[in-house]
């Protein structure tokens, strides 16, 4: 059974910081990606990292956003630097696997 938690959202203003947590079970050796949706818009890729550490970032978040995963803890990370009002979205965490796992997503917003 697959279980993706996350955790850390909340409201920020312009310029701050947040981390995000996705507490995983029931995945392994799978990559793990973070997606966000805002009002209105479809959901989008924000960051990818593989099982060997490798990541990639959509250009409006490269610079900002940093994706790590501690695999002894099953944890998977999104640490979000100067943020601004377009990241407002609910994040959402994805383990990529022989098939794509969702967890139920956190609000961000910031103003």
């Amino acid at each position: 059974h697959v279980q993706l938690v996350e955790s850390g959202g909340g409201s920020v203003q312009a310029g701050g910081s947040l981390k995000l947590s996705c507490a995983a079970s029931g995945v392994s050796r799978c990559g793990m990606a973070w997606y966000r949706q805002a009002p209105g818009k479809e959901r989008e890729s924000v960051s990818f990292i593989s099982r060997d550490g490798t990541t990639a970032y959509a250009d409006s978040v490269k610079g900002r956003f940093t994706i790590s995963r501690d695999d002894a803890k099953n944890t998977l990370y999104l640490e979000m630097n100067s943020l601004k009002s377009e990241d407002t979205a609910v994040y959402y965490c994805a383990a990529v696997c022989a098939r794509v796992y969702w967890g139920q997503g956190t609000q961000v917003t910031v103003s």
